[in-house]
């Protein structure tokens, strides 16, 4: 069963605490029976949560999956901005699709109206 949890503490994932500087990093795991199969990277600052890096195994609803879930949880903290900094270009892909991003931009805003209509949505036929 998929179980998606933070994870509190960094052991491996070290490459993240270069990408985040001063900021405090979290990991949220995707776990299969327990098993790590995914991951997503983050830091929340007053205004933003930046995202370093994600794995999805290449499954694009994983992927879906975890960005929400830290999206969510922005939106109980009161940020409606994600910022996503990472240093593969690939990983946009994935988020283009999802409608996360648009064009070039590395900004999704308005994450609880993101969350909470279905503009983005798949099944929307507008």
């Amino acid at each position: 069963m998929l179980e998606i949890q933070e994870k509190f503490d960094t052991a491996g994932y070290e490459h993240i605490l270069t990408a985040a500087g001063d900021n405090i990093p979290h990991i949220t795991e995707a776990l299969d029976s327990g098993r790590a199969i995914g991951f997503i990277a983050y830091a929340y600052e007053a205004d933003r949560t930046i995202v370093y890096d994600y794995d999805d195994g290449g499954e694009l609803m994983l992927c879906d999956g975890l960005v929400r879930s830290v999206m969510f949880k922005s939106v109980l903290k009161g940020i409606e901005t994600m910022v996503f900094e990472m240093p593969d270009e690939g990983k946009f892909v994935s988020l283009k699709k999802l409608k996360f991003l648009e064009g070039d931009s590395r900004v999704c805003e308005n994450l609880n109206g993101f969350m909470n209509g279905c503009e983005s949505c798949k099944h929307n036929k507008s």
